[in-house]
């Protein structure tokens, strides 16, 4: 098996430490251009969690649920929507997808990885939340 292949899919060992920090390099990226764009900080408060509030899809099943936060916490739209801030120079536009992208990298550095159909607790990183040890 390869080194950084767990049986389920997930990054493990070195790989899944490296996909942690290129999170953390992410979250602190953003913020720091965020900072020298000179944004909102209130903005930054406000919009920092709401690619969390996609949770709500769980209560319909783990399927559906994974799809919806695996939209919201991949790079293609948020990085999409950089694009166009920068193309159109639109300051909002461009500060939701810097604040975007930091809240994703955070969530990777915590270890929050993209859900797999399972449920919220399965993820390319790696396991999350409680486990049973039978």
């Amino acid at each position: 098996m390869d080194e950084g292949v767990a049986e389920t899919g997930t990054a493990t060992g070195g790989v899944r430490l490296l996909l942690r920090l290129e999170g953390l390099t992410l979250f602190a990226g953003m913020t720091l251009l965020y900072a020298a764009w000179g944004g909102s900080w209130m903005l930054y408060l406000l919009l920092f969690l709401a690619p969390d509030l996609c949770f709500l899809a769980y209560l319909s099943d783990a399927r559906f649920g994974a799809i919806v936060y695996n939209a919201a916490h991949s790079y293609m739209a948020p990085v999409t929507l950089m694009t166009l801030g920068f193309g159109l120079a639109s300051p909002l536009t461009l500060s939701i997808a810097l604040i975007w992208l930091a809240h994703i990298g955070i969530d990777r550095a915590l270890g929050y990885g993209l859900k797999y159909s399972a449920g919220f607790g399965f993820t390319h990183l790696g396991r999350i939340g409680r486990q049973d040890r039978t």
